[in-house]
């Protein structure tokens, strides 16, 4: 992917991880809101699954070329994600799902350190 514009960091919360977006996104001037929107929901909810799930972010970046945003976020546990069976009115279980939804295609390496997972989301501008 030739990169017409990046940005990385390890954010600590999924807040942090939203405004870095949020800028970077704001640089790229996307055509469709409802596409940032869900770059943004993706990086809030891969972010939030590293805090409570994994130990943390360890790694977070964010590139995009003419077509797509790449969302890249590290954490410090191998085990790859899975869709829970989350009881009915039970909180949770939804943002892994979600992020299989909205991304074109998601990828999850794993690696002597932990896993990274990457989503690639459109985002026409």
């Amino acid at each position: 992917m030739e990169d017409a514009h990046s940005s990385a960091g390890s954010p600590r919360l999924a807040e942090d991880a939203r405004g870095i977006t949020r800028t970077f996104l704001s640089v790229l001037e996307p055509d469709d809101s409802s596409q940032a929107d869900a770059v943004l929901l993706t990086v809030s909810e891969l972010v939030t699954n590293a805090i409570r799930h994994a130990g943390g972010v360890t790694g977070f970046g964010l590139q995009a070329d003419e077509e797509t945003v790449t969302v890249r976020v590290a954490d410090a546990s191998p085990t790859p994600p899975y869709q829970r069976d989350t009881p009915l009115g039970e909180p949770g279980g939804f943002g892994w799902p979600l992020v299989l939804e909205l991304a074109e295609e998601v990828r999850v390496s794993t690696h002597r350190s932990g896993k990274t997972i990457e989503a690639v989301l459109a985002l026409a501008r």
